[in-house]
């Protein structure tokens, strides 16, 4: 009896793990986690148990359709009005520093209120500048040598929005946009000795903006003495850190954590990782770790498809803004790096960077379902070939 046989390139497509589908994996574990944390950490509000539960749950629902949205847009035909949305950005980023329009929350201008929600602008111009960018670097590919067009134009166009996000003023938003940008810039094949001198000077700059603040110094000066700042500047990552040490290795048990009820500042936000110490112990922290790994990796293993620059920097600046901000939130709550109110992806409560998430996973997804047909019309090229 004849037996039907696959093409090699076939049979290995049928078998290959797809790297976006774990992305999305680890992003509903997250979440889940997220949620379970969330409504024990909320737990003593005076708002109810349910408060923080119920919003988050909302954000995820609409978080769901911004990714089955993006997931389907024709990026390619969104291309042709980039700069209208980059315009739209910028307006927005200045409308939040004009008072009685832009919400003021403990010293910093980041919100707009639409109707009952308060969405933070900042989070989604990171995305906007992403986009500028790509677009930016893969029509201008050719001219990637030249100091002006290949680096000071692009360098201008990340400048404009980390600028505009210190004036919130939001360090570590602008830091997180700056890094993403220049790696972008970077990858895109930019001469490493102008990325470097423009690190070098963007640390200088930012050093001088925390040492001209007397809030930031302070709490900078502070971190580099945990226990002898605790009862003042270092008060919140001492709890933090408290948290961790009652949780140990197994944890006190989802309900059983105190340090949230009103010892830990922002326990449902920035700190909730402090909760998941507390409450089920080192290996679920390791495991939240790993969890961001394994992201990365497989966000690698997926941009080794991209069929052109455009679409690889890109996807590139999805995962950048995914996991980088992981990391600052883990070294921040852990005492790696002074503290710096920035949310955990998927698992902090906070609507708009729930929203962007959502919105990063759909482009990633999208990216995902558009580049096997592209490979395959391509007869499969690499993006070392594309780029070439």
């Amino acid at each position: 009896m004849a037996t039907l046989e696959l093409p090699a390139n076939t049979a290995r497509a049928r078998f290959s793990v797809n790297p976006v589908a774990i992305i999305v994996v680890c992003a509903a574990g997250l979440t889940i986690l997220g949620l379970t944390i969330l409504f024990s950490a909320s737990a003593s509000f005076k708002m109810g148990p349910y408060y923080y539960l119920n919003k988050q749950l909302m954000g995820v629902g609409i978080a769901a359709v911004l990714c089955f949205v993006t997931s389907r847009l024709n990026l390619d035909y969104a291309r042709r009005y980039v700069w209208v949305i980059a315009g739209v950005l910028v307006l927005m980023l200045l409308l939040v520093l004009i008072p009685h329009i832009g919400i003021s929350v403990k010293g910093s201008r980041r919100w707009l209120g639409i109707g009952p929600l308060r969405l933070q602008v900042s989070e989604f111009a990171k995305l906007g500048l992403v986009f500028c960018l790509a677009h930016y670097l893969a029509i201008n590919q050719t001219h990637i040598g030249d100091l002006k067009r290949g680096f000071l134009i692009p360098l201008g166009i990340i400048g404009v929005c980390a600028g505009l996000i210190v004036r919130e003023p939001d360090f570590g938003t602008a830091a997180l946009a700056l890094v993403v940008g220049l790696v972008l810039l970077f990858l895109a094949g930019a001469k490493w000795r102008y990325t470097m001198a423009t690190v070098a000077v963007a640390g200088l700059g930012f050093a001088l903006l925390v040492m001209h603040n007397p809030n930031r110094l302070r709490r900078f000066t502070a971190f580099l003495d945990v226990e002898g700042n605790k009862s003042a500047g270092t008060y919140q990552l001492y709890q933090s850190l408290a948290a961790f040490a009652v949780g140990g290795t197994d944890g006190a048990g989802l309900g059983q954590g105190r340090q949230q009820m009103n010892f830990l500042p922002e326990a449902h936000t920035d700190f909730i990782f402090a909760v998941v110490g507390e409450e089920l112990g080192m290996w679920a922290t390791l495991g939240v770790v790993t969890v961001f790994l394994v992201m990365f990796l497989a966000g690698l293993l997926h941009l080794r498809r991209a069929p052109n620059l455009f679409q690889f920097l890109l996807a590139t600046g999805c995962l950048l803004l995914m996991c980088l901000q992981a990391i600052i939130n883990l070294g921040v709550v852990t005492g790696l790096f002074p503290t710096k109110g920035m949310s955990l992806p998927f698992i902090s409560a906070g609507l708009s960077n729930l929203l962007l998430m959502g919105v990063l996973l759909g482009v990633l997804l999208n990216t995902q379902r558009t580049w096997g047909r592209a490979n395959l019309a391509g007869g499969g090229r690499s993006m070392r070939e594309v780029l070439s």
